[in-house]
């Protein structure tokens, strides 16, 4: 029968090291098993190393052979170890004492074997792959998440306006209406006045002065206004909303209220989007009023056109179904800002870091979709509100 003895050359500390070797014996291979076996026996780097490089130039085989006699000790550690690396199957010939064998026939008795996980099916892969996949993916469900979390709020409001959180509403509602209507105001005054500007220095080579009132109506009304409004907005309360809920995230209120029982979308979310629904159209109203006041008086200053004529032609140059447009799409602008807000206010992790990427994304994300979703509307709604 085969044996392991360490050679006399071998240094004393290394012969303790667990570990395996090779040996044939009447034409058949061995696994010889020599050292100690035990968590403090491989306790050392070295020893752990030389084993791991034995076992891996000892695979097992359904003729392997292993003789465990030489081994010094053997505790549950090395035991499980070789157990498996056997891969929860006896070897076909085993020479070992009867201590080790007791060892061995627990950890074996008790060793559960994994079972194979079963298949996915197309519905795992599907949800395996929406909360791992793409940025985009990831991102697109979390925001429908949001938006579905909405509508049930809307629907809860409606059922019980007593529970709503007036108070919220009417303050977010002042905040971003009343406290933005100076700077709409004059940023729409100023493009009013460039724009007229810009159009008398064509409409005067044509002789086409008196038709400076249909382009800055329809512009100014039906596009400029609303989307101008929706980035000022966007770059103003957009911003405001993601650093509040983001602030309330760096300093543990969100858990505080979720620890309470305040649902967040009921408190947080539904009174922000519905008090930016209802201001947006109003805002857009606004703005595009003092954008066609600083055409007119532009136009007034360059063309000779009188305020009387600029106002009286407006009527007929813009249909009112222009200005429904306006501040239809306005009230999308609005409920996009604030979800866009509320969404990377709540993804803002406990840091300032977090906190400051997360406002900067929020604005650009917010401007992007104005821009798209005006697009999508004057694709949709290109025969609305022109003259034949």
């Amino acid at each position: 029968m085969p044996s392991a003895i360490p050679t006399a050359d071998a240094p004393a500390a290394d012969s303790a090291w667990p570990r395996v070797a090779q040996q044939e014996q009447e034409g058949r291979q061995w696994t010889v098993a020599t050292g100690r076996w035990t968590a403090l026996g491989m306790s050392s780097l070295p020893a752990w190393q030389a084993l791991s490089k034995s076992l891996a130039a000892a695979p097992p085989a359904d003729d392997r052979a292993w003789d465990l006699r030489p081994i010094e000790q053997l505790d549950h550690i090395g035991a499980q170890l070789l157990w498996e690396h056997w891969r929860h199957e006896w070897p076909a010939t085993l020479e070992m004492e009867a201590q080790h064998k007791a060892v061995l026939d627990q950890v074996a008795q008790y060793t559960v074997a994994t079972p194979d996980e079963p298949p996915k099916t197309l519905a795992d892969r599907i949800r395996t792959f929406s909360h791992n996949g793409p940025r985009a993916m990831v991102v697109a469900r979390d925001f429908i998440g949001l938006i579905g979390q909405l509508a049930i709020d809307v629907g809860t409001l409606i059922r019980a306006p007593h529970r709503a959180p007036w108070r919220d509403f009417s303050g977010h509602l002042y905040q971003f209406g009343a406290t933005a209507l100076h700077i709409t105001a004059l940023v729409g005054l100023l493009i009013g006045v460039v724009l007229a500007y810009l159009i008398s220095q064509q409409l005067r080579n044509y002789g086409a002065e008196a038709f400076v009132v249909n382009i800055l109506g329809l512009s100014l009304v039906r596009e400029l206004g609303p989307v101008l409004a929706a980035v000022l907005i966007a770059g103003r309360s957009g911003s405001a909303i993601t650093a509040q809920i983001g602030v309330m995230r760096v300093t543990e209120e969100l858990d505080a209220m979720r620890v309470m029982g305040i649902p967040h979308g009921f408190r947080l979310v539904m009174p922000r989007v519905l008090a930016l629904a209802i201001a947006m159209p109003l805002i857009s109203l606004w703005t595009s009023m003092a954008a066609l006041l600083g055409g007119m008086l532009a136009a007034d200053a360059a063309l000779d056109i009188s305020p009387a004529y600029f106002l009286s032609a407006l009527p007929r140059a813009v249909p009112i179904a222009n200005l429904w447009l306006a501040m239809a799409k306005s009230a999308v602008f609005g409920i996009l800002i604030a979800l866009i807000g509320c969404y990377f206010g709540m993804k803002v992790k406990p840091n300032t870091e977090s906190l400051g990427r997360g406002t900067t994304s929020s604005v650009v994300t917010s401007i992007t979709a104005v821009i798209l979703v005006d697009a999508l509307f004057a694709v949709l709604f290109k025969g609305i509100g022109f003259r034949g």
